[in-house]
């Protein structure tokens, strides 16, 4: 069952600097591994699958449960309509969040069916972050971030069942579960939005 309307992904709403950062991170992990097809779990505002579909030749497919956002196949994270090992790739950015936290074993086993090779997701990451950058003319720019532990209690707000960082969710809990079906080849929190984390993994 969808949780937002369609007016969710309207620019105003929907769109600020953040988020297009994480799209440039999403688009970055995907073509790195130089796939051939890739499916998409929950479109968004489609920004992600239209560069995919228009600038490059990788076969693209979404899938939503949402049939108002017109993906090419409308369906369940948790019994996903489609073959095993169909594709290179399959991603989910910002989707597991939306299901109980008791559903993230079973949406992580169908992610890893439907995929051949990899899996790329991201999910919420709470806490107040501490960032410094400067720039010295002629040497490169310098980076530092840190998430600042804050263990507050997540509380459904009709969207997000669970983020990480809040108490009983920390990034080992995590990584522990990703373990037992992946390899997890990296895992990061963009510098220029600090409140997603993203993970490429490897099926073994």
């Amino acid at each position: 069952m969808k949780q937002v309307d369609k007016i969710h992904y309207d620019f105003e709403k929907y769109s600020h600097l953040g988020r297009f950062a994480s799209y440039f991170y999403q688009l970055q992990s995907v073509l790195n591994l130089k796939p051939k097809s890739i499916l998409e779990i929950g479109v968004g505002d489609k920004v992600f699958g239209d560069y995919i579909k228009n600038n490059t030749n990788i076969v693209y497919k979404s899938m939503d449960i949402a049939e108002d956002l017109s993906p090419d196949t409308v369906g369940n994270i948790l019994a996903i309509p489609i073959n095993d090992g169909e594709f290179d790739i399959v991603c989910a950015f910002e989707v597991l969040e939306h299901l109980p936290f008791n559903q993230f074993e079973k949406a992580l086993e169908e992610l890893a069916r439907v995929s051949d090779k990899n899996v790329i997701i991201s999910v919420p990451h709470f806490g107040p972050p501490l960032k410094f950058m400067f720039k010295i003319p002629f040497l490169p720019e310098f980076r530092f971030a840190l998430k600042i532990p804050f263990y507050r209690e997540h509380f459904f707000n009709g969207e997000h069942y669970w983020e990480l960082g809040k108490k009983n969710y920390p990034v080992s809990k995590i990584l522990k579960i990703l373990e037992k079906r992946f390899k997890v080849l990296k895992h990061f929190v963009p510098f220029e939005n600090q409140y997603h984390h993203f993970f490429v993994l490897k099926k073994i």
